[in-house]
């Protein structure tokens, strides 16, 4: 399959273009550019194109000032309307659209597990951009087969979450954040790549997915799980105030969190391969 991919330079991107390449897909990057055009030079773009999987985004773990709110919500927005709409005018138009979303669209409720049929979604800034954000890709459903992502917490080796956090709990530096008490739903880089390709090879899969693992951990328990694989201890609790401090209003992406479910993968059948925290940690430690 020809599959354009926007946000290729990122994490997520550079692996998914390996792995996708390594089952033999034509992979063409989608860079920054791409989208500083009008939808007709776009369009040309991704003529011929069979699949569009659409990563674009600004980081989120970064000091939230009012200028990077804007950069966070419009490369993502903005990216969104301007690829659905030079979709749209394409006479042939790709078979399959995946785009992304965050789990930060829901609540963050200790008390509640979000899947994709039973939820409650949030009212903070983040919640916001991921609502219209996939407001932006529902209009491409009429033309074609439409998938949205919702991602957790992305646990690999050599970027994500951990690669920030590694080298502290090496040191016996590491702790929970704040109470400890908030959800924290993460995936495996491996398992999310296997989603990649179900969906692409599973032509009647579409809709809304949370891309996360079956068994969502509290920020302490991911704390335990992380020092004791690396046999170091976890004794130095942060506090909201630091990380509000270093982040502003972004600090709210360390200090709460969301407790979700990925029901409808697990309905299609779809197999984790790391779906405990401590079998997905232990993994990427050895490496």
């Amino acid at each position: 399959m020809k599959i354009a991919i926007s946000g290729s330079t990122g994490f997520v991107g550079q692996q998914l273009i390996e792995s996708l390449e390594n089952e033999g897909h034509e992979v063409t990057p989608l860079v920054r550019e791409d989208f500083m055009q009008d939808e007709k030079t776009l369009a040309n773009r991704i003529t011929g194109i069979e699949g569009i999987i659409h990563l674009a985004g600004a980081p989120i773990i970064k000091r939230w000032t009012e200028k990077h709110k804007e950069k966070i919500y419009h490369s993502r927005v903005d990216t969104t309307r301007l690829l659905t709409k030079a979709i749209k005018s394409l006479k042939e138009k790709p078979g399959l659209f995946i785009s992304t979303s965050a789990i930060g669209i829901y609540s963050s409720d200790n008390d509640r597990v979000h899947t994709e049929e039973t939820y409650e979604y949030g009212e903070t800034f983040l919640s916001k951009v991921c609502k219209d954000w996939e407001a932006e890709a529902y209009l491409i459903k009429p033309f074609t087969r439409f998938v949205i992502f919702r991602f957790g917490v992305v646990l690999g080796k050599n970027g994500g979450a951990l690669k920030q956090m590694l080298p502290l709990f090496k040191a016996g530096l590491g702790g929970k954040i704040g109470s400890g008490k908030q959800g924290f739903s993460w995936i495996h880089i491996h398992d999310l790549l296997k989603a990649y390709h179900f969906v692409i090879n599973n032509e009647e899969v579409e809709g809304i997915f949370n891309l996360t693992a079956p068994q969502p951990v509290s920020n302490k328990e991911f704390t335990k799980k992380l020092a004791g694989v690396l046999k170091r201890p976890a004794i130095f609790p942060v506090p909201e105030s630091f990380m509000k401090a270093i982040y502003g209003e972004g600090a709210q992406m360390l200090t709460s969190g969301q407790y979700v479910r990925p029901r409808r993968l697990i309905s299609h059948s779809f197999k984790f391969d790391y779906p405990t925290v401590e079998k997905a940690l232990k993994d990427i430690a050895s490496k």
